[in-house]
């Protein structure tokens, strides 16, 4: 097996767990990691209510493929790929996902 591979995986879910473990102040709202290792697909899920309104949704999401952390959704306020950088991900192997394609290479960071 890479061992890049495996500890990307260990850094991504190190960062979402992470992520929540802090609560959330405002309603009644569980924040939980899914991890499909075999598929490399991660996400943290936040669902409850806040008052009358339904939450419900994946807040990050990052996958890896052919090698690279692709960041496909992020709904925070954290800088999740500067984040990356700063745990030993070079800037090449994490991609935009969120960004089209056409743009990518524009951003400082991996390409597909």
């Amino acid at each position: 097996m890479d061992h890049t591979i495996e500890r990307y995986r260990q850094l991504i879910q190190a960062y979402l767990s992470e992520y929540v473990s802090t609560p959330i102040a405002n309603g009644e709202i569980e924040s939980y990691t899914v991890f499909d290792t075999q598929q490399d697909h991660y996400q943290a899920m936040n669902v409850g209510w806040d008052g009358y309104r339904r939450v419900y949704g994946c807040v990050l999401h990052l996958d890896i493929r052919d090698g690279k952390i692709w960041l496909q959704q992020n709904m925070t306020e954290r800088q999740v790929a500067h984040d990356l950088m700063a745990m030993g991900v070079p800037s090449q192997d994490i991609v935009l996902g969120f960004q089209a394609p056409g743009v990518r290479s524009h951003t400082g960071f991996g390409v597909a």
